[in-house]
C-alpha cells in the first residue's frame, strides 16, 4: 500500500505541477503582454502630461510678455474696415516709395479670408523699379514699419545690360484682425 500511495501522491503532485506550469505559461502569454502594453502607454501619457504642465508653467511665467506681444500685434494690424485698411496700406506704400525714391508701377490688391473667421489678409502685388540701393531701401523701410505686414516674395529683374535699372515685383500681405480676435486675451 505505501507504494500505491506514493504513486498516487506523485501523480497528484505532477498534475498540480503541470497545471501550475500551464497557468504560468497562460499568464505569461495572455495576461502579461496587455498589462505591459497598458503600462507603457500609461508611462508615455504621464510623460506627455508632465511636459505639457512644464510648458504651461513656462507660459504662465511669461504671461505678461505674451499679453504685451498680443497687444502689439493687435495695434499694428490693419483696421477691420476694408476701405480704411487699403488706405492705410497705400499710405504706407506711398511713404516707403517716396523715402526710398523708387517708382511704383502697378498695385494689385486682393482680399483673402483666413483659415478661420478671426483674421483676413490684404494681399498686394506691387511692381516697382529703381536702382538696387533704392529698392533695398524700400524693402528695408517696409520691413521696419510697425504695420503688420509680411513680405511673401520678391522678384528682381534687370531692365538694362549693366544692371543700373532693376524691376521688382513684391507680394505683400497685411494682417487684418476681425472683431472676434481683437477681444481675445
Amino acid at each position: 500500500m505505501p507504494i500505491k500511495t506514493q504513486i498516487k501522491d506523485r501523480q497528484q503532485f505532477l498534475t498540480i505541477l503541470t497545471l501550475a506550469v500551464v497557468a504560468l505559461f497562460a499568464i505569461d502569454k495572455i495576461i502579461v503582454p496587455p498589462l505591459q502594453n497598458f503600462w507603457h502607454k500609461r508611462a508615455v501619457r504621464i510623460k506627455t502630461l508632465q511636459d505639457e504642465v512644464k510648458d504651461g508653467k513656462w507660459w504662465l511665467g511669461r504671461k505678461d510678455w505674451a499679453h504685451s506681444q498680443w497687444a502689439k500685434i493687435q495695434s499694428s494690424a490693419l483696421t477691420n474696415n476694408m476701405t480704411l485698411a487699403q488706405q492705410q496700406f497705400f499710405a504706407g506704400l506711398n511713404h516707403w516709395s517716396q523715402s526710398s525714391g523708387i517708382e511704383v508701377g502697378t498695385i494689385t490688391p486682393e482680399w483673402k479670408q483666413g483659415t478661420d473667421a478671426s483674421y483676413k489678409t490684404l494681399d498686394c502685388r506691387v511692381e516697382a523699379s529703381g536702382s538696387l540701393d533704392r529698392l533695398t531701401q524700400f524693402l528695408y523701410d517696409l520691413e521696419r514699419d510697425p504695420m503688420a505686414l509680411k513680405l511673401q516674395s520678391v522678384e528682381l529683374t534687370s531692365r538694362d545690360n549693366n544692371g543700373t535699372s532693376i524691376a521688382m515685383g513684391v507680394q505683400i500681405s497685411g494682417l487684418v484682425l476681425t472683431a472676434n480676435s481683437k477681444d481675445q486675451k
